[in-house]
């Protein structure tokens, strides 16, 4: 068995956490309220960390849960990201304003078409186009089948893809 630290193991991941708190919750104050209950949570487990077999799904698994929990609770469902903690876009391949005007209208439709996608869908899109994460991964921390992951990231790619080129094609 794996001998844990917080240090070094768990408080590593509070970025991790916090992306997919803030996927969930559409909210940065939220989101870092998540990550410190994910926290907490954790470090209130510390006698079995030695029996998980996967310390990183377990924190995931834990955030992912208080975040649903909050916005059930809150039912917050309409909120946006902000854009001012984003990283910024890459123009270097850019020739001028218009283009990089072009591009950042582009990437704001995607962000918005991802924002309103089913919680289960924004979650998958989440663990594995921002995070990287495999589909064995997101299985063990959304609890379903790899499947399921795959279904639900074909599903997620279709809507994304069908909004946008509506928008794009009729400006809808």
């Amino acid at each position: 068995m794996k001998n844990i630290d917080f240090r070094t193991d768990i408080l590593p991941l509070k970025n991790e956490l916090y992306r997919l708190a803030l996927r969930i919750t559409l909210n940065h104050a939220e989101a870092e309220d998540v990550v410190q209950e994910t926290m907490i949570k954790v470090w209130n487990r510390r006698e079995s960390w030695q029996e998980i077999e996967n310390i990183e799904a377990f924190c995931l698994t834990i955030c992912r849960n208080l975040a649903l929990d909050k916005m059930k609770r809150m039912d917050n469902q309409a909120l946006v990201l902000d854009e001012e903690n984003h990283d910024p876009p890459d123009y270097s391949h850019h020739a001028n304003p218009e283009e990089r005007a072009i591009q950042q209208n582009r990437i704001e439709l995607v962000r918005d078409i991802i924002n309103h996608l089913p919680e289960k869908q924004r979650s998958v899109m989440q663990l594995r186009e921002m995070e990287g994460k495999s589909y064995k991964e997101i299985a063990c921390i959304l609890d379903i089948s790899e499947e399921q992951v795959k279904i639900n990231i074909f599903r997620a790619r279709q809507i994304i893809k069908q909004r946008f080129t509506q928008t794009e094609k009729y400006g809808l």
